[in-house]
């Protein structure tokens, strides 16, 4: 399948969630396979192109040959890239679809370039490292008609679809509560946090083979060290989101989607513990307030993590709470999941917990096969419906967590026009909302102008 861009399918441009109608006039191939290229090729991004690996992967781009290595030779034919603004212009009519697996603060630019083609694009959570760049690219997914998808594999699955039936069959009754709490961010050298020996780290000599100004792409430079590649980047905020960045597009998609949240109106600190400037805490506790939606009543969300927990009620009937998980709190009854939302469990006593599994609510919310890869291709052909993750719905889902990572990251209380975008009780954060890139990395800006 080749030149597969905007021009080429007559899909309507509406973004719509999980089960809608399929899309009309999506170009189809004789071979039926999608021609993908990849930004980010070890780490999440082997977890991503492993899942497409009945199409044809034409393009591999990375700052790093190590990082790069196995998909090398996984794809010896595919081109190599280290810039994928070179890749685009040498070989974008030989590409339809587009993975991006970066670190966080490349995300938007490496999608933006992609979509600005026309092409497809997958891209790992969380979708963006700002607010703005959040709701530009919701703008460019319908300014360039494109099927989209951010990588929270929960989103796909059978599990968040209970959460939501659950909830709308009045199962729970009304939900005023949500708990979450996760176990990180854990700082150790085979993780995704590291603590460094000094701050900012210590200058070290760059690798051979990793081209670290083109890792920095549009953050400000700075000097390499070991302590942010290739995983440590996530425990820097002008970097990464921390663990909330991290995990809140699993432990939060469920209450989120169920409940129809939209955006918090205020996010407050509770519990932070000191940190160097610019790197995250090791133990934080948020209180994020939402407005009634409907006749939805208010939700009061609270995160916790660290290993610290809320408190056990009695009336939720478990020994004790295990390392990571979440709770909507109903009138009626409460439901648990993990720190993903794949098991959902009402707390019931334990027979009629098992009375409910033998006659569960009618699924109102078709299923997904094969995963959100899979859920994503099928789309780019015209056999499925737009993904559950697109990014009209992926972008407000991370721009709620990008407000309680403001929050935590300077310890304040946030007060949010989500119709305008401003923190009114802080305006000088515009300059978090919006981030400042480097020469070179500006995307997106002409989408504001109509």
């Amino acid at each position: 399948m080749t030149n597969l861009s905007r021009r080429s399918f007559i899909a309507k441009s509406a973004v719509v969630a999980a089960g809608a109608a399929l899309l009309p006039g999506l170009t189809q191939c004789k071979s039926g396979k999608i021609n993908i290229a990849v930004i980010g090729v070890g780490g999440r991004g082997k977890a991503n192109w492993s899942e497409c690996m009945n199409e044809n992967v034409v393009a591999l781009c990375d700052v790093s040959d190590d990082a790069a290595a196995e998909g090398f030779k996984t794809f010896p034919n595919a081109k190599r890239f280290k810039d994928f603004r070179v890749m685009f212009e040498k070989m974008a009519n030989q590409i339809d679809a587009v993975i991006i697996a970066t670190p966080d603060h490349v995300h938007f630019a490496a999608t933006m370039a992609a979509m600005q083609l026309g092409k497809h694009v997958y891209v790992e959570k969380p979708l963006a490292h700002n607010i703005w760049q959040l709701r530009t690219l919701r703008k460019a997914a319908q300014h360039y008609n494109v099927i989209t998808q951010m990588g929270n594999q929960g989103h796909a699955t059978m599990g968040i679809r209970y959460v939501k039936e659950w909830y709308e069959a009045g199962i729970l009754g009304n939900v005023k509560e949500v708990f979450a709490w996760f176990d990180g961010p854990g700082f150790n050298p085979k993780g995704y946090f590291l603590k460094p020996d000094s701050y900012p780290p210590k200058e070290e000599p760059i690798p051979a083979g990793l081209d670290w100004d083109l890792w920095l792409g549009p953050a400000a430079y700075r000097p390499y060290s070991r302590f942010y590649i290739p995983r440590f980047w996530r425990g820097w905020y002008e970097l990464g989101n921390g663990e909330l960045g991290d995990w809140a597009c699993h432990t939060l998609d469920a209450p989120f989607w169920s409940l129809d949240l939209g955006m918090p109106v205020s996010v407050d600190s509770i519990l932070r513990t000191p940190s160097p400037e610019g790197f995250v805490t090791d133990q934080s506790v948020l209180k994020f307030e939402f407005e009634a939606r409907g006749n939805k009543p208010p939700v009061t969300l609270n995160w916790y993590e660290g290993g610290v927990k809320p408190e056990n009620r009695p009336e939720w009937g478990l020994k004790e709470l295990p390392g990571s998980g979440m709770i909507m709190v109903g009138d009626k009854v409460s439901l648990m999941t993990g720190g993903r939302p794949n098991d959902p469990k009402l707390l019931l006593p334990e027979a009629d917990w098992q009375k409910f599994t033998k006659n569960l609510p009618a699924e109102t919310i078709p299923r997904v096969e094969g995963g959100p890869q899979a859920e994503w291709l099928r789309a780019i052909k015209g056999e499925g419906p737009m993904p559950g993750s697109n990014f009209e719905y992926s972008a407000r889902l991370t721009e709620m967590a990008s407000l309680g990572v403001l929050s935590q990251r300077f310890n304040t209380r946030i007060e949010y026009d989500a119709a305008n975008m401003k923190v009114t009780n802080l305006p000088e954060f515009d300059k978090y909302i919006k981030e400042p890139v480097r020469k070179g990395w500006e995307y997106g800006e002409d989408l504001w102008k109509s």
